[in-house]
């Protein structure tokens, strides 16, 4: 029986409190789609090898889908693969992902210890930024996993990401330094690690948004740390 509101109408599983976040935004995945009926990660990842379904998707060298702890309570989502990744088939593995190692070991975690992942599997040429429709279709990929690592927290890197997902079309100022709602679970945005390359004034900023995510980490996951240290990167 779905859920009804106070007035009687019936509440869309992705709105409904009486699921759990991964119930929710399983939901949202279109009731047409193979990832549907999917259990493990590694079915996820071979359907993204072998299925064509975006013009990019046919011109990549490497399908990038995911790296770290399958089981992680921090998920950290970027926008799409580069070079580097589209050669090596892993996620945030150049300069920008240097530096995403270092802000993770900055506020005590190993690149191992959480899930690395894109919203687009595949690399836009000239790195540019994704396209609607290019998100529409690889967005379902991205709630799989979700569903599937079940992370506590999610941390998205650059405008693009949070937006998608937020459903939004806000600037990265609005969106970081605080939590967002993402059917239940606490998400964050904060600035992408290539645009501090260009960019090093936005490092302080970016510190803030990542202490902030680790007291909450502490908070739901009962971990206690010593306090976070800035990087010199």
């Amino acid at each position: 029986m779905p859920t009804l509101d106070l007035f009687g109408n019936p509440v869309a599983p992705d709105e409904d409190p009486a699921l759990s976040p991964y119930e929710r935004i399983a939901a949202l995945i279109p009731p047409e789609s193979p990832l549907r009926r999917m259990n493990t990660l590694d079915e996820v990842a071979r359907y993204v090898a072998e299925t064509v379904l975006i013009p990019l998707d046919a011109q990549r060298l490497n399908p990038v889908f995911g790296t770290g702890d399958p089981n992680a309570d921090l998920m950290v989502i970027g926008e799409a693969p580069g070079a580097d990744e589209d050669r090596q088939g892993e996620p945030f593995v150049g300069r920008a992902g240097q530096l995403l190692n270092k802000i993770l070991e900055a506020i005590h975690f190993r690149r191992d210890q959480v899930y690395i992942c894109n919203i687009l599997k595949s690399r836009p040429p000239n790195n540019r930024d994704p396209l609607p429709a290019e998100i529409e279709a690889h967005l379902p990929i991205l709630y799989k996993q979700i569903e599937l690592v079940r992370p506590r927290l999610l941390l998205c890197v650059g405008k693009t990401a949070g937006n998608a997902l937020l459903g939004r079309q806000s600037s990265l100022a609005s969106l970081r330094g605080k939590f967002h709602d993402f059917h239940g679970l606490p998400l964050m945005v904060t600035y992408h690690p290539a645009a501090l390359l260009r960019n090093p004034q936005w490092k302080r900023p970016t510190w803030e948004d990542v202490k902030l995510l680790r007291t909450r980490y502490d908070q739901l996951t009962g971990h206690t740390q010593a306090p976070p240290h800035p990087s010199n990167g």
